[in-house]
This record gives C-alpha cells, sequence and structure tokens, in this order.
C-alpha cells in the first residue's frame, strides 16, 4: 500500500526504474505526473488522461484551500473521488503559490526563479508580497484578496483533507537572487518545518485511521549551491520525528537548467537508495533525461498543458505553433506515429483552424497531444533502460526534437 521498490538500474548512472505503491495503485517510475491544478488538468476529462496514459496527477493544495475548501474534497472522499480520477493522486504543499501567486508578484517571482532580473522589487509588490516568518507564512488570496496564514501544521491538514496519496512538506520557496546568507538561513527554516510536518503527519494519521495512508515527501531546497542542496538532502533523508520518517523526496526550488542534472545528482548521492525522488516542475525533454540519469524517478509540469492552450504543439521533431499559415491545409495528423486521440481522429489544419476561431475545443485536442507525448516520452525512458538501450534512445530523441545529429 506505500513504499518504493527498485527496478533496473542505469549502468553508470544514478538512474534506475521501480515502483511506487499507493493505495490506489502502483505508479511504474520513472514517470511524469500531468498536473490538475485546481482538480482537474485543464479542458481534459479525467477519463481522457487515463486513456493517453497517465498513471497519477497532482493538484494543488493552495488553490484547492482557497476553492472550493479541503473540507469538501474531504466530504466528497478525496481528491480522486472528487474528480472522478481512477488512480493515484499528489498535492504539493502550496509553498510555490503563498510565495508567488499569494505575494501578488508573480512575473517578478519567475524572473528572480530564472535568475534573469535583480531589478528592486516596487512598493506596491513589497506591499502585497508575502510575509515569511518561524512560524509560516502570511499571504493574501490571488481570488479576492483575503489575507491568510499557511504554517507547516496548516499546510499538513489542508493536504490530509484532500487526501492525496502523495503530499508534500511544507518548504521556504528561495529564488536564485536570493542571496547565499538567506540561503543558509532559509534552509534552516525549511529543515524545522519539515520536523513540524512529520510530527503534524503522525498525529493526523492516527486521528484519520479509517482514511488510506498518505505518503509524505520532504522538500529539498537549497538553490544552485552543492553544500545547501547536499546538507538538505542529508537533513531530511535521516529526519525521524516521533518514530516517523519521510516516504520520499521532492528536489525543488530554483534549479538553473545548465545544472540541473548535477543538482539532482548532489541530492541524490546524499538521499536514502530505497525512497523515490520526485522533481518538482520539470518538463522539457533534455531536463528528462539529465535528471532520470542523475536518480530523479517521478516529474510534474503544467507546461504541457499551459502551451497547448497557446497552440503550442510538441512533436518528435521539436515544438511547433499550429497557428502558423503552413498547417492550414494540413490535412494529415500532428503526429502520423502518435497513438493519442487528437491524431487519430483530427488533422492539423483542423486544430488550425479552432484555434484561429477561438474554440474551446482547441485547447482540449492540443492539450490531449501534449500530455501524451510527455508521458510515453517518460514511459519510453523508463522502457529503454529496463531493455538495454537507454543511450541509443537519448541519442536519437534528442538528436530529433532539438535538430542535432
Amino acid at each position: 500500500m506505500k513504499g518504493f521498490e527498485i527496478g533496473v538500474r542505469l549502468e553508470g548512472h544514478l538512474g534506475r526504474t521501480g515502483t511506487i505503491h499507493t493505495p490506489h495503485g502502483d505508479i511504474a517510475t520513472p514517470a511524469f505526473i500531468p498536473v490538475g491544478t485546481k482538480a482537474t488538468v485543464k479542458a481534459v476529462l479525467p477519463e481522457s488522461m487515463a486513456d493517453l496514459g497517465a498513471q497519477a496527477l497532482l493538484a494543488n493544495a493552495y488553490h484547492l484551500y482557497l476553492q472550493p475548501g479541503p473540507q469538501i474534497v474531504d466530504e466528497a472522499g478525496g481528491l480522486a473521488a472528487f474528480m472522478n480520477w481512477p488512480g493515484p493522486t499528489y498535492t504539493d504543499s502550496g509553498g510555490f503559490q503563498v510565495l508567488s501567486l499569494g505575494a501578488g508578484y508573480k512575473k517578478v517571482l519567475s524572473e528572480e526563479f530564472s535568475g534573469k532580473t535583480t531589478a528592486p522589487i516596487s512598493k506596491p509588490q513589497l506591499k502585497n508580497r508575502a510575509t515569511v516568518d518561524e512560524d509560516g507564512v502570511v499571504f493574501r488570496s490571488h481570488l479576492d484578496g483575503s489575507k491568510h496564514r499557511f504554517t507547516p501544521e496548516i499546510s499538513m491538514q489542508i493536504q490530509h483533507h484532500l487526501g492525496a496519496d502523495i503530499m508534500f512538506a511544507f518548504d521556504e520557496l528561495t529564488s536564485l537572487v536570493h542571496p547565499y546568507d538567506y540561503q543558509v538561513t532559509s534552509l534552516e527554516r525549511t529543515r524545522r518545518w519539515a520536523e513540524r510536518c512529520l510530527s503534524a503527519h503522525k498525529q493526523l494519521t492516527a486521528e484519520r485511521a479509517n482514511k488510506p495512508y498518505q505518503q509524505l515527501f520532504g522538500v529539498l531546497q537549497g538553490a544552485q549551491y552543492e553544500d545547501l542542496r547536499r546538507k538538505a538532502a542529508r537533513d531530511l533523508g535521516t529526519m525521524e520525528i516521533d518514530g516517523i520518517s519521510f516516504d520520499g523526496f521532492g528536489i525543488g526550488g530554483a534549479l538553473e537548467k545548465e545544472n540541473l542534472g548535477k543538482i539532482v545528482g548532489w541530492v541524490c548521492e546524499e538521499l536514502p537508495e530505497s525512497k523515490a525522488r520526485h522533481l518538482l516542475g520539470i518538463s522539457e525533454p533534455d531536463d528528462f533525461f539529465s535528471a532520470i540519469e542523475n536518480g530523479a524517478d517521478t516529474f510534474d509540469c503544467v507546461n504541457p498543458s499551459r502551451v497547448a492552450r497557446n497552440a503550442a504543439i510538441y512533436l518528435p521533431g521539436g515544438r511547433v505553433n499550429i497557428t502558423r499559415a503552413e498547417f492550414k491545409r494540413d490535412f494529415r495528423p500532428l503526429d502520423e506515429k502518435c497513438e493519442c486521440y487528437t491524431c487519430t481522429h483530427y488533422t492539423r489544419a483542423y486544430l488550425h483552424h479552432l484555434f484561429k476561431a477561438k474554440e474551446m475545443l482547441a485547447s482540449t485536442l492540443a492539450t490531449i497531444h501534449n500530455e501524451h507525448f510527455t508521458v510515453t516520452l517518460v514511459a519510453g525512458i523508463r522502457r529503454a533502460i529496463e531493455e538495454g538501450y537507454y543511450h541509443e534512445f537519448k541519442t536519437q530523441t534528442l538528436g530529433r526534437f532539438y535538430g542535432k545529429k
């Protein structure tokens, strides 16, 4: 009903295949977990997500806390029952959202996160910015501006009510432009919050003994600093509070793309090998290969559905915008070898028309394809590791997608 089982190891690397066991079914890893932020993958039926190969879905604690409220989801029988999803579910802690959406400066945080700007934050942004203290975070709802507070205990309570099979400890998010000294202070605060999450998790699990067990993953921060990343992995990897430890680990925070694999490798070298590792917010093909080689097991990201709603389509030969004029009379499938519902029923010309006409069906069909592409890619990596042709698969896949020989 819980835990992680290692399968085939990737020779010469930290990567491996495996199985995460949950009350709602097993997850074969490596695996991509599509994001259904508000208990829905935007524009797509849960049944369609199952048909395209998704093994599990991830929803967001912050959004479901604000609407409809965790008690409603609990009364419905938990997240999976509420959204009519038959498989395993994840919820994140809300840590990212309370410090981005809840702070009212999403664009600034995104730029900080990527290290693209060191510009000072304006007075209005400072006024709305979430406030972090030792106990938790005060933030404002992006829906109506009302003030709220998340603590480790509150995040655990919310996620227990949501009832996902896998949930994450509450952590403080930092960006690439936060100075090293602040990263040290923040990492220590996240460590103390992790201890509080474990204690609250044990108590809530006992109080809700009639409910299926929910696995709790600790979240590793530390930005681009090797010493901090390794320390976070050692601290949380060995942490035991009241006789319980983390069931797995989430690798979060700011990651420079060019150093992604290196950072994942740092933490996976320190973490217990017998527990699953989830990399938060990753979905590009080259990132999958880099992260899997260095020990990551599962991934989530909103990008496949987000770019689909803007007419960006993932194809084996790269990403294209279906609104380009060349597709107006192109009556082929998006990908002639793709087995998704969109590719087996519709043409490029039809999707081009739907986007140009601003029809809602455009988002549905494009999202189905992009999610299938991403889920299938990671499943292909898993199969390549199991059958011993990983390096050939990587060379062929990335060479074709990025146009490299």
